[in-house]
């Protein structure tokens, strides 16, 4: 019989990372003088709130979100993101969440993140842990090649998360019973996935998530405590 593929997933904001990414781009936007900073701050909040409450629009969000990239133009966003990558991304790499990623590396997982917040966000965050494949929020590009705010195929967010992971296995002639899966989460907005993967692990988890999993006996990892 032929072993199952391992394959580590997971969330990034406060799971691997100790910040939410998505939302501490909006504020470096607006820092940076990209966006009104009442209208802006208010809005993202909102918006924030939303998310954590499950009852985010991630269609609006997305539109939202992603404004100030289309004004602004690829290349002045791509040195942007560049700038915020050095200010606040990578102070943010928690050793624990580094070596918890080359832990699964080292033992021959697959490792992938699979996030609700878009590519354009994530893709160098997930290079600096060194993953390659990422499951993200797809922008969808104009004929110019440049973002438009709208959303390309299913946004990778809470059940969409399980239809991301499943094309993302049948792309590689793999379906769920072909790996032995294990997934990551802070949220309670990502329990489909979480219910999905053979090993749910509730990391930093949410008092709601921390609650179903207590309850559930699953695994709960406080990977950002102090040792």
């Amino acid at each position: 019989m032929t072993p199952r593929t391992r394959l580590a997933l997971f969330d990034l904001d406060h799971t691997l990372l100790p910040i939410d990414s998505d939302y501490s781009w909006g504020v470096f936007t607006n820092d940076i003088g990209w966006t009104d900073p009442l209208a802006f701050k208010h809005r993202n909040d909102e918006f924030y709130q939303h998310y954590k409450a499950g009852t985010l629009d991630i269609h609006d969000y997305v539109r939202f979100a992603t404004e100030a990239l289309r004004l602004q133009g690829q290349a002045a966003a791509e040195q942007g993101h560049a700038r915020f990558m050095r200010e606040v991304v990578e102070p943010a790499l928690v050793p624990q969440a580094l070596a918890l990623v080359q832990r699964h590396r080292l033992d021959g997982d697959v490792v992938v993140i699979v996030t609700a917040t878009n590519e354009f966000v994530t893709r160098p965050i997930a290079r600096a842990f060194g993953i390659d494949d990422l499951i993200a929020v797809e922008l969808e590009r104009g004929a110019d090649g440049w973002i438009t705010g709208e959303i390309h195929g299913t946004p990778s967010s809470r059940d969409g998360k399980v239809t991301r992971v499943r094309q993302w296995l049948a792309a590689r002639g793999l379906a769920w019973g072909d790996v032995e899966s294990t997934f990551y989460s802070d949220s309670i907005n990502d329990l489909a996935l979480l219910e999905k993967v053979d090993h749910p692990v509730a990391t930093n988890p949410d008092a709601a998530l921390r609650q179903i999993a207590s309850e559930r006996g699953w695994r709960i990892l406080d990977l950002f405590e102090k040792k």
